[in-house]
């Protein structure tokens, strides 16, 4: 079966920001792509209009794993996100047409779900910073959208966390992905272009409320950025934000978690997280929050995340 990709754009007649609003980057996430085709259609039909700027909807971005209805076609689109001239899986043909396209716009938003029960957060981008890992001149404009989403969860210090636990895989023969470049999804690489954009995780895969999140969301982005001429959004009020700080991975096919963890459940010190096939428990140090409890990892990926409360200023 062959693939094709599909982007559908609408201009406005004013000048303004130029949008990109990805869905179904993980071919088992259909919130996104329900969302996006929702909002299509209205513009389609002319109860919504662009007035000004651009918006460009990719529906689905990885169609063969959207096609299997699984998380990735050969890989995990989401990971290591870069132009390629070596063409070895089907992402990689992804990444060739999806990077440039990005590249072209200033703001992303980008409409994931997850695994296990819980409540929809946004992925928030690092602070201003000249550092190596993820030079960034944008945070004001980044989390002034973030908070009018419509969700009132944060979660940053992704990829900090990630190359801490390269760090750890480095150390371990035989790991392809112990590279800092493979935390890079498709908020990272429209941050090194010099945009910025968000990941709005709108609850788990097949909890009905999801693609209504998503296109809440879409809608207050268009109207936070003049692109509609829509009233524009109050931030969401009563907001907390956790700061991961530490990837586990899972090592063994029977490493098992103590229990089905909902995602930003927190742990008291003490807490039995999860058990290592051999028999090595894993507690929590401290109080924490797991987050991204994935049951069926595979052995040498992330299993769980922990992130602790921070107050972001």
């Amino acid at each position: 079966m062959s693939h094709h990709f599909e982007s559908i754009s609408f201009c406005g007649m004013q000048p303004g920001k130029r949008l990109i609003v990805l869905g179904g980057v993980h071919g088992n996430e259909p919130c996104g792509t329900l969302a996006i085709r929702r909002v299509v259609d209205e513009l389609e039909r002319g109860t919504l209009g662009i007035v000004a700027g651009s918006v460009t909807f990719v529906p689905v971005c990885n169609p063969l794993a959207r096609a299997q209805y699984s998380r990735a076609g050969e890989r995990n689109l989401n990971r290591k996100l870069f132009p390629t001239d070596d063409t070895q899986q089907f992402e990689d043909h992804v990444a060739n047409w999806l990077c440039p396209l990005l590249a072209s716009h200033d703001v992303l938003l980008d409409l994931h779900s997850f695994h296990t029960p819980g409540e929809p957060f946004a992925m928030l981008g690092p602070k201003n910073n000249q550092g190596s890992l993820e030079p960034f001149e944008h945070d004001a404009e980044e989390e002034s959208l973030a908070r009018r989403l419509g969700v009132k969860l944060f979660v940053d210090g992704w990829l900090d966390t990630y190359a801490n636990g390269v760090a750890h895989r480095q150390a371990q023969a035989g790991q392809e992905d112990a590279d800092v470049r493979y935390g890079v999804g498709t908020t990272e690489y429209m941050r090194s272009q010099g945009g910025y954009g968000l990941t709005l995780e709108c609850g788990q895969h097949e909890d009905a409320a999801a693609p209504e999140v998503a296109y809440r969301a879409i809608l207050n982005t268009l109207a936070w950025l003049g692109l509609s001429g829509q009233h524009k959004p109050q931030e969401t009020p009563d907001r907390k934000t956790l700061r991961l700080f530490k990837v586990v991975d899972k090592h063994h096919p029977e490493d098992r978690l103590a229990k089905e963890w909902r995602s930003f459940e927190r742990l008291d010190a003490g807490t039995l997280i999860g058990t290592r096939h051999d028999g090595e428990e894993i507690r929590a140090a401290k109080t924490v929050h797991i987050v991204f409890p994935n049951p069926g990892a595979e052995p040498g990926s992330e299993w769980f995340y922990l992130a602790k409360a921070i107050d972001r200023v």
